[in-house]
Order: structure tokens, then sequence, then C-alpha cells
């Protein structure tokens, strides 16, 4: 391994010691106020973004704010050409971009996007877009791919099953997050909002789920057919109005994984994808953890589940 590599996995592992972790998140949900749980961030790599927050919205973008700031650190770190290993991983923050653009209310401007540096996909020809039919054009021609629709909801889901079909491709410690992260999105979007899938969605979900998942009519065919190395996300989880649990659990796969990829990895990739697994989950849990302490600091049933 060489000694980019070795280099790298020092860092990573030094940021993620530095982040809050579950002690530090439920202390930051206990609130009482947002005011509160803010003061506590000010203490942790957070502070940076969210120091000048008005308000929760706010305070939580700057989360994720903070987050892409570390993955783009990470990325300097890295061999040439290692940061191709973060840029599926990140693509959640590209997506946001677009979405922002797409549902911004008539006559006002999207939120500030981004900023991807070296981990955009397509963000520059993207941001160039001026209508859904010209971002759908832009996506086809762009390692995202045609998302089958020029709707709102097409262009999103597109991107978001073509992140997880592009993550499973290039990022093999995360293929396993990524089929459960496929059985999520469908299962959501078919069974809970009722909604069929666009053909390039379904062709990308077929990839890691199979074809005969892809067609099932009811939420009980779709889980059954699942195969054993996606199956698990649906574990116990018995009608879509509970999939909020299986969310959960992804996260928690994820931070077993990425824990596990960090302590037993030897200096390489697989620790730096341990490294934004274990980030990427803290950021989620201090989100929920302000959502908590905005309301008093009450976690509640599905905070207790993250946590």
């Amino acid at each position: 391994m060489s000694a980019g590599w070795v280099a790298a996995t020092v860092r990573a592992k030094a940021l993620v010691g530095r982040y809050p972790g579950t002690a530090g998140v439920r202390e930051i949900a206990r609130g009482p106020t947002l005011d509160d749980a803010l003061r506590r961030l000010a203490t942790t790599p957070y502070a940076r973004y969210t120091r000048t927050a008005a308000d929760l919205r706010e305070a939580q973008r700057a989360v994720s704010a903070t987050l892409l700031w570390h993955l783009r650190v990470l990325a300097g770190w890295l061999p040439r050409g290692g940061a191709r290993l973060l840029v599926p991983l990140a693509a959640g923050f590209e997506i946001a971009n677009v979405a922002s653009r797409l549902h911004a209310p008539d006559g006002r401007r999207a939120e500030a996007p981004y900023r991807l540096g070296a981990l955009e996909t397509a963000w520059r020809n993207l941001q160039r877009a001026g209508t859904p039919a010209e971002t759908r054009a832009a996506l086809t021609a762009s390692p995202w791919g045609d998302p089958g629709g020029d709707t709102p909801w097409a262009l999103v889901t597109g991107m978001r099953m073509a992140a997880v079909r592009r993550t499973a491709v290039a990022v093999q410690p995360a293929r396993r997050w990524a089929r459960g992260r496929a059985v999520l999105l469908a299962a959501r979007e078919v069974f809970v909002h009722h909604r069929s899938l666009p053909e390039p969605v379904l062709r990308d979900a077929a990839r890691l789920l199979g074809w005969r998942a892809t067609i099932a009519t009811t939420y009980e065919e779709f889980r059954g057919r699942l195969p054993s190395s996606a199956g698990w996300a649906l574990k116990d989880v018995d009608e879509p109005g509970e999939l909020w649990r299986a969310e959960a659990r992804w996260w928690r796969t994820v931070q077993a994984d990425g824990a596990a990829l960090l302590r037993a990895g030897r200096p390489g990739p697989r620790v730096v994808v341990g490294a934004v697994a274990l980030l990427s989950v803290d950021a989620w849990r201090v989100r929920a953890a302000l959502e908590s302490a905005a309301r008093g600091g009450r976690p509640g049933e599905v905070f207790d589940a993250l946590v």
C-alpha cells in the first residue's frame, strides 16, 4: 500500500475521532432548546458552519455542509485518483442541489448550492439547466444517466436510484448499503406513495434486487422476493407504514459496518470508506438531535431507534 494511502488512513481515523459520537448526540438531543443544542455543537467540528444558524432548517443544513466539507478534505488527502472513490458516496449533495432548484417556490431563488469541488459528478452542467427538460438532458449525458422523465419527482427519484447503482459498482465495501438503500427507495415510492417507477429506475433497481422483486405488486411479494443480500433491510418490517424502522436499521448497519472497516482494515480504500460511513451516520444523527432539541429535548421513538 502506498504511503499516500497510509497517510490518508491516519487522517481519516483522526477526523472520525473528533465527531460527537453516540454519547455526544444524545446530549445534543436533550436540549432543551435549539440554542442549547447549538451551544453544545460549538465544541465540535460542526461549529464552523452552525455558529450562524438562525433556525432549525439552517442548523440542519449547516451540519450537512460540515459533512461535505470534511469529505472534500478527506478527498484531498487521498492519493492521485483516489477522490473518485468518494464521488458516489457524496452524490446526495448533488441530488440536494438539483432538488432545491426544482422545488424552489415560484419567484424565489433556490438555496445556495452545496459546493462540491472534486466530488461533483455533473453539477456544473446541471447548474446551467434552466428547465426540467434541460435538467433531464444534462443528466442523460452524464454518469447519472436518463432518469426516465422530466417531472421534479422523476428527476430526483432517478438520481437517487442512480446514486445507489453507481455506489454498488464503484465502491465495493459499500455494496451492502447500496442494496439496502435500493430496497428502501423502491418500497417507499411504490408501496407508500403508490407511484410507478420510471423504466430506467426499475432497471437500476433490478440490477441490485433482481427483476422478480421489482415487478412485485404487493409489499409482501416484494419483501419475499428480495435476495438475501438485500432482504435484511426489511427484516421484521411487516408493512410499508413501518419503513421508518427499516431506515433506522439501515443507518445502524452502516455504522456497524463502517466501524468494522475502520477498525480492521489495513491502510487503504476500505478504511476510508468506513470513515465516510461513520461521518455520514454522525451527521444524520446530529440533524435528528437538533430536531429533538427544538421540540424541547424529547427525542421520541424515531430518534431512539437511530441511536
